[in-house]
């Protein structure tokens, strides 16, 4: 194009911009910048071409991140390209999913994507090439760069059953996953204390179980209660909207419906979901002096596991089965998370009905039915042509045959799945729960925290892989890790946002980076220069995060 020297401008003053190698988080595999420095200039009414129409999408994401952040228009159109920014595919044998070239010269930005994850992940790093600041001329150093990511599942989580956050920040919480290159987003979406997703053929379980009636204050088991209605819940459409959001920054969304336990929000909804579908709710621990006069069934205002689980009865896997159809039909990702944890088996054993299955089927005992819920549940998803998730809990009775577990309680749980050839996701309360405080001391912060700490560099100094299963077979089967990040005690998108960051920067480099290019001091020093875009984006972060 003729246009493109007044566009794309090689600096040729003989005193240039010098640049020191790139802050980038996550770390490329390779960096290569030339010894005399030098930069391209990117201005207003610059072209953007994509070479292959899967591309379009990442080409559009990359004008309205200039367009709304660095307030600089650019041009996207489809052509063969010649020294545009330059937007294609090549596959290459052998190279990773997700892997890119970047390359950065006079003549302008090719980014080269074994696939099209790859280009989008090549466009979050030349967004961490280009100034954290607006400017009307936007220099980009000379470089080289080829990256690749090291595991396949990069994750977070999201409790939004605590408390509920809204369309507009889930989309601004993915957005800051896709700025890291995570690549799942765990939607956490039913839960004791609120059930968040439209199920057309049961509507009391948002219009009766997506609403509490107060909520504790303070720290559990809480000093007082607020006595204030609330809650909320996403509709069908609100949920095909995120979906595809997501998918437009190539992060899989992984909804989470919770079973058998966590389940006091369907049950208030629908009582003949329990064992005991007249009497009182009830806890474990026993319930607080603060909440004693319970209606028959409720949607929960506390914390704390509670008794009153699914019932293993036809009515309730018939139920489940109708909740699931509907939620595979929003979410077409791979896996469908079913929970598993803390499951109390109190109600199975006063149940009748459980004890005379668990003779039935053959069953060693309650934690035997439980697995055999699980399988059911499994053996449905997979005729859906789905894969469950659950966590670490669902190996207690025997592991369903096809599961991934994501194990929180520790690694022990995602060494025994591995050992028993089952894909595992790595998600350990002591590294990877973002709801703990970030200081080392928890009085240096500033809100209630459900406990204490977890700092960024413990965060940094995770490996996924454990030693157990390093250097064997079953090292194949870890997936990957996330973080996550429940809800108890953040009340606003702020907090979140707060304990999110920086702690997601040190967990992306975790899961992409090679290990052996991870280095603290390092980091540290990029961190300087990333904590300038969280200023520029507009984020809530932890400013004393070394204390």
């Amino acid at each position: 194009m003729n246009h493109l020297y007044k566009v794309l401008v090689f600096s040729l003053f003989t005193i240039q911009v010098s640049f020191a190698q790139p802050s980038i988080i996550p770390r490329p595999v390779q960096v290569n910048m030339p010894v005399s420095g030098g930069s391209l200039e990117i201005t207003a009414g610059a072209t953007v071409v994509f070479t292959n129409d899967s591309l379009q999408q990442s080409a559009a994401y990359l004008q309205e991140y200039l367009k709304e952040v660095l307030q600089v228009n650019i041009v996207v159109e489809k052509g063969a390209g010649e020294g545009r920014v330059l937007l294609s595919i090549e596959p290459e044998k052998g190279a990773p999913a997700g892997a890119y070239t970047l390359h950065v010269d006079g003549k302008g930005v090719s980014i080269t994507g074994r696939d099209k994850e790859g280009v989008f992940y090549g466009i979050q790093t030349l967004i961490q090439l280009l100034p954290v600041q607006q400017s009307t001329v936007l220099r980009v150093p000379f470089t080289d760069i080829y990256d690749y990511p090291r595991f396949q599942y990069r994750g977070m989580h999201l409790d939004v059953t605590r408390h509920f956050f809204p369309v507009a920040f889930v989309k601004k919480y993915i957005d800051n996953l896709a700025r890291h290159k995570m690549n799942y987003f765990h939607w956490h979406l039913t839960d004791d204390q609120g059930w968040r997703i439209e199920i057309k053929k049961y509507p009391l379980l948002t219009t009766v179980g997506g609403y509490r009636n107060g909520t504790i204050i303070g720290h559990f088991p809480g000093t007082a209660n607020t006595n204030t209605y609330y809650g909320g819940y996403y509709t069908q459409e609100e949920i095909k909207e995120v979906v595809a959001y997501a998918a437009s920054r190539y992060i899989t969304i992984i909804p989470e419906i919770e079973m058998p336990g966590h389940a006091s929000a369907a049950i208030a909804a629908y009582p003949q979901l329990s064992c005991f579908p007249d009497s009182a709710t009830y806890m474990r621990p026993p319930v607080s002096t603060l909440n004693k006069a319970l209606p028959v069934k409720k949607v929960q205002e506390t914390w704390g596991v509670f008794s009153d689980v699914f019932c293993p009865r036809e009515y309730t896997f018939q139920f489940l089965q109708d909740v699931l159809d509907e939620v595979m039909a929003l979410f077409p990702a791979r896996y469908i998370h079913i929970g598993g944890d803390e499951c109390p088996k109190d109600a199975w054993k006063q149940s009748a009905f459980s004890q005379q299955l668990i003779q039935e089927k053959g069953l060693k005992d309650e934690h035997g039915l439980q697995s055999y819920f699980v399988q059911r549940i499994e053996k449905y998803v997979n005729s859906k042509g789905r894969s469950i998730i659950g966590w670490d809990e669902i190996l207690e009775g025997g592991l369903a045959p096809n599961a991934v577990v994501m194990s929180w309680r520790g690694e022990e749980g995602g060494i025994e799945a591995a050992k028993q050839n089952h894909d595992v996701i790595m998600t350990p309360a002591g590294f990877a729960y973002f709801d703990y405080s970030q200081a080392l001391s928890k009085e240096k912060e500033d809100s209630v925290t459900i406990g204490c700490c977890l700092p960024l560099q413990k965060v940094y100094s995770y490996e996924p892989v454990p030693t157990a299963l390093q250097h064997t077979q079953q090292e194949q089967f870890v997936l990957g890790a996330q973080a996550n990040m429940w809800s108890e005690y953040l009340h606003y998108p702020s907090s979140v946002m707060y304990q999110a960051l920086p702690r997601l920067a040190a967990l992306c480099e975790v899961l992409w980076s090679k290990k052996e290019l991870r280095d603290w001091d390092d980091f540290s020093s990029r961190l300087q220069y990333q904590q300038k875009r969280y200023e520029l984006w507009k984020l809530n972060y932890n400013k004393g995060y070394a204390q």
